[in-house]
């Protein structure tokens, strides 16, 4: 399941250089989640490391993109490439 950044957000930057997927972008208004590029850092670290970083505990499951941890770690192979 790819995260999400609910509107809670302050836009305080401290996840972004946190992904190692590059998936998080400053949006119109708050931080968002690519969810092509999102593997809950499957691959890289055991714990999504922008939910471990956010202040404000903005950041969740995204119930729009459900995956299973090996849909996850698929994704992180394709970004590899």
């Amino acid at each position: 399941m790819a995260l999400m950044i609910t509107e809670e957000c302050i836009s305080c930057d401290v996840c972004v250089p946190e992904c190692p997927n590059e998936a998080i972008s400053q949006g119109d208004d708050i931080y968002v989640v690519d969810p092509a590029r999102c593997t809950e850092c499957v691959g890289h670290f055991d714990e999504a490391q922008c939910i471990q970083s956010c202040p404000v505990d903005c950041i969740v499951h995204d119930p729009a993109h459900v995956e299973s941890r090996d849909e996850l770690h698929a994704k992180y192979e394709r970004t590899r490439a």
